[in-house]
C-alpha cells in the first residue's frame, strides 16, 4: 500500500456558519475561523475541511451554489480566503474545500439561461424532460421529499432535482458542463487548496431513460436512490474527474459516497483509486429506518460493534477510510452512539479514542472535541434545517402526533451538529454578540472549550492527548499503518483491537457496560500510554495479566 502524505494526519470539519462569528451578525465567518488556527493547531489538527462557503441562497446551507468561484457574503470575501489559505500554510496545516457538482443553485446563471431557453446550450447542462402522459417524466422521490421532477413555467417540461427543488441537478453526460466543472476544480487548487471532500459524488451517474420504480411510500413515489443502484457506468465519470483535476496537484480527496456496489471499493479508495478516501457511514447507516426517522432504529452497542469491525476489516484490505463520529449531517456521536448512562465526559473520551484509532484517517468535527451533545428542541419553529422540516411532515403522515413527531426530529435531526460551536460560558456561548442564525445548546455553560481549557482531566485536553499519542514519532507508525485485528468480540460489553506492525502491539480497549468487567490480556502489558481515568499514571505499576476496566473506562496498552 503507497505511503502518501495525507495518512497520517488528522482532519477536522468546520462548519463556518456555526464556528464563530466575528462581525456580530450572528453568522460564522472566515475572519472566525482565522482566529481559532492556533486552537486547532493546538488540539493537533492538520487538515481542516470547510463545509460550503460558496455564493448561495442557503435553501440548503450552501449545498446550494449559485457561483462556484465566489464566497458568500456572510462568510466574508475572497480577501479572508486567502487570508484563510496564507495562515493554514503558515502553520504546516492543511485546507481543504466542500466540492457539489452533482447539483446547482436555481440561481446559477447556469440555471437561469435554462429556464429561459429549455432547447439551447444551458438546457444541455441539465436534465430537463417532458411529461409522460399527462403525468410526470417519472416517479422519483427526493432526499428532501416530493417528487423530484419540478415544472417549467410556460411549457411541457420539467428539470431534475434529487435534492430540493432549487437544486436542478447537473447533467454529466454533456461533456461541456463536465470540463467547466474541471476547470473550476483546477482554479481553486492552483490558488493552493489541498484537495476537497466531495459532496453526494455517487449521484452524478443517472439512468437517462429515467424509468419508473415500484413505489415504496404512500405518495405512490420511489426513492431516488434506487435509479443511483440500478444505474451502472459512475466509475468512468469519476475516473475522468480524477484525472483531469486532482491527480495533476496530488491532492487529498475524501467522498461522500453510498451505494457502492459489492466489490467495488478498490476502485474507490485502492492506490489508484477514484478518491484518497470515502467516509465510513457503516455505523450511521444502523439508524436508517426503512420510510423515514420516524422508524429509525436507535444502534444497539453489539450492531455498532460489529458494523465498525466487519468495515476495517474490509477496507484495510484496499485502502483507508475516513472514520468519523458525526459530521453536519449527522446528529452528536454522544447522543446517539451512547447509552445514556455513558453520555458524560468518560463516554465522550471513550468513544473519541475507539474512533481516532481506527484504520483510518480520522476526521473531528467542530464541539466533538468538548463533548458536544444534542439540543433539547421545544418546537418545530426552532429547526432551519430543511430534510428536518420534511420527516416531520412524514412522521405526522405516519399516525404520529405533534410531540412524536417532534421527538423522532430532535433525535435524528442535522441541526444537533449545526447549533454554534460552544466557546464560553459568555452569552451565547462566545459564539456571537448577537442573536445566532439557530440557537445555542442550552448546555453552553457546562460544556464549553474556555472551561475545558482549565481542567486537565476535560475533554477536551484528553482529544490533545489522544490527537498527540497517535501523531507521536513513538507510536505513528503502528497507529498509521499497523493492522487491525479485534479482539475480545464474544463479551457483552467490551470493544477493543490491536494496531499491529512487527515491531509493535498495540491494544485499544474500551467498557462500554454499566458494570465494571475483568478482561484477561492475551498479551503482556509493556506500558500503559493512554486512559480516560484520571491519574491512571498512578496506577500502571499494578497491570497485571488481569485489565479491570471500570464502566465507560478506555484504555490504550502497548503489549508484548
Amino acid at each position: 500500500m503507497k505511503r502518501v502524505w495525507w495518512k497520517d494526519k488528522i482532519a477536522y470539519q468546520i462548519y463556518p456558519k456555526s464556528f464563530l462569528d466575528t462581525n456580530g451578525d450572528g453568522i460564522g465567518d472566515l475572519q472566525g475561523i482565522i482566529s481559532k488556527l492556533d486552537y486547532l493547531k493546538e488540539l493537533g489538527i492538520d487538515l481542516i475541511w470547510l463545509s460550503p462557503i460558496y455564493k448561495s441562497p442557503f435553501i440548503d446551507q450552501g449545498y446550494d451554489i449559485a457561483d462556484y468561484y465566489a464566497i458568500a457574503e456572510e462568510f466574508g470575501t475572497m480577501e479572508d480566503f486567502d487570508e484563510l489559505l496564507a495562515e493554514t500554510k503558515k502553520r504546516d496545516m492543511y485546507l481543504i474545500m466542500d466540492l457539489v457538482i452533482n447539483h446547482c443553485s436555481d440561481q446559477h446563471e447556469w440555471f437561469q439561461k435554462a429556464l429561459k431557453d429549455p432547447e439551447g446550450e444551458y438546457g444541455k447542462y441539465f436534465y430537463i424532460r417532458e411529461g409522460k402522459d399527462g403525468n410526470l417524466p417519472s416517479n422519483y422521490r427526493s432526499y428532501f421529499g416530493g417528487s423530484c421532477w419540478e415544472p417549467i413555467p410556460g411549457t411541457n417540461k420539467y428539470y431534475f432535482h434529487m435534492f430540493a427543488k432549487e437544486q436542478p441537478d447537473l447533467n454529466w453526460e454533456n461533456p461541456k458542463l463536465r470540463q467547466e466543472l474541471y476547470n473550476m476544480i483546477n482554479w481553486w487548487l492552483e490558488k493552493g487548496l489541498a484537495g476537497f471532500r466531495i459532496d453526494a459524488i455517487i449521484n452524478i451517474k443517472k439512468d437517462v431513460n429515467f424509468p419508473d420504480f415500484e413505489p415504496d411510500g404512500r405518495d405512490n413515489l420511489a426513492s431516488c436512490w434506487k435509479m443511483v443502484e440500478s444505474v451502472e457506468g459512475v466509475g468512468e465519470f469519476l475516473d475522468d474527474l480524477k484525472k483531469h483535476t486532482f491527480q495533476k496537484y496530488d491532492a487529498f480527496t475524501v467522498g461522500e459516497v453510498f451505494n457502492i456496489k459489492e466489490g467495488q471499493l478498490e476502485n474507490f479508495i485502492g492506490d489508484d483509486g477514484y478518491f484518497s478516501t470515502i467516509f465510513d457511514f457503516s455505523a450511521h447507516c444502523l439508524s436508517d429506518g426503512g420510510h423515514g426517522w420516524y422508524d429509525a432504529p436507535k444502534p444497539d452497542f453489539k450492531s455498532w460493534r460489529k458494523a465498525i469491525i466487519d468495515s476495517q476489516l474490509k477496507v484495510q484490505e484496499c485502502g483507508f477510510e475516513a472514520n468519523i463520529i458525526e459530521n453536519h449531517d449527522e446528529p452528536r456521536g454522544v447522543s446517539r452512539f451512547l447509552p445514556v448512562y455513558a453520555q458524560n465526559p468518560a463516554g465522550a473520551k471513550m468513544l473519541g479514542t475507539v474512533n481516532v484509532l481506527l484504520w483510518g484517517i480520522p476526521f473531528l468535527y467542530q464541539g466533538q472535541e468538548i463533548g458536544m451533545e444534542n439540543a433539547e428542541w421545544n418546537s418545530l419553529d426552532e429547526f432551519d434545517d430543511i430534510s428536518t422540516k420534511d420527516q416531520y411532515q412524514v412522521a405526522r403522515a405516519a399516525g404520529l402526533s405533534e410531540k412524536e413527531a417532534l421527538e423522532v426530529c430532535a433525535r435524528m435531526s442535522r441541526d444537533n451538529a449545526r447549533t454554534p460551536m460552544q466557546w464560553s460560558k459568555e452569552a451565547f456561548a462566545g459564539f456571537t454578540t448577537k442573536t445566532p442564525w439557530l440557537k445555542v445548546n442550552e448546555n453552553y455553560k457546562r460544556i464549553n472549550v474556555a472551561s475545558q481549557e482549565q481542567d486537565r482531566n476535560s475533554v477536551l485536553n484528553y482529544y490533545r492527548r489522544l490527537l498527540a499519542l497517535r501523531k507521536s514519532s513513538e507510536y505513528k507508525e503502528v497507529l498509521t499503518y499497523g493492522k487491525f485485528v479485534p479482539e475480545y468480540e464474544e463479551t457483552e460489553t467490551i470493544m477493543a483491537y490491536y494496531r499491529v506492525t512487527e515491531e509493535k502491539r498495540m491494544l485499544i480497549i474500551a467498557n462500554f457496560g454499566a458494570e465494571e468487567e475483568k478482561v484477561t490480556l492475551s498479551y503482556p502489558c509493556k506500558k500503559m500510554v493512554l486512559s480516560n481515568e484520571e491519574n491512571w499514571e498512578a496506577h500502571e505499576s499494578e497491570l497485571g495479566t488481569v485489565l479491570n476496566l471500570k464502566s465507560c473506562q478506555t484504555v490504550v496498552l502497548e503489549c508484548e
